[in-house]
This record gives C-alpha cells, sequence and structure tokens, in this order.
C-alpha cells in the first residue's frame, strides 16, 4: 500500500487541526492523519521540523514541502481550489 501524498500531523484536541481535516474532506484531497498524541515519533517528528516546537497541524507534502498551521487560503492555494469549497480554480 502507497503512502498519501499528504501527511497531516494533528491531534483530537486541536480545533485546528479540525478545520484542516474539514477542509481536505470538502476538496476530496486524500490524506494521512497522524495522532502525535498517539504517536512519540511523530511528535518528535513534529518538533524537529518546527525547530523544537510542537506546532499542529504540521502538514508533509509528497514533494517534501511542509506547511505548519495553514489557514484555509493557504491551503487552497496549495491544492489550487477555492477556499469556500469550490472547485479547481485552474483555467482550462
Amino acid at each position: 500500500m502507497n503512502e498519501p501524498d499528504v501527511i497531516v500531523y494533528a491531534a483530537d484536541w486541536c480545533s485546528d487541526c479540525w478545520r484542516t481535516k474539514r477542509f481536505l474532506g470538502e476538496h476530496q484531497v486524500e490524506y494521512g492523519w497522524v495522532d502525535i498524541e498517539q504517536n512519540p515519533e511523530a511528535r518528535a517528528y513534529v518538533e524537529r521540523v518546527n525547530n523544537g516546537k510542537c506546532i499542529i497541524p504540521t502538514i508533509v507534502f509528497g514533494d517534501g514541502s511542509i506547511l505548519v498551521e495553514p489557514t484555509n487560503a493557504e491551503l487552497a492555494a496549495k491544492f489550487a481550489v477555492d477556499a469556500d469549497g469550490g472547485g479547481n480554480t485552474s483555467l482550462p
């Protein structure tokens, strides 16, 4: 089984994580969800990529890029979709 191109490092208590999850679901983005409260290695990874700080959501993309606590507008720009739930905004 292949790993998804988008991995969301998050926690159940994090409202920004749930907002991100909702956004990805509304835009039909396939992603992996890693709960850092249940996975100490994932928590250590998040701290490492955030200069020792545990900041979530931390989203890692297949191209190696990372978004930390992104807004819906930042997510929309990354995926070339409408931030309010619309489809692809790129021209034909």
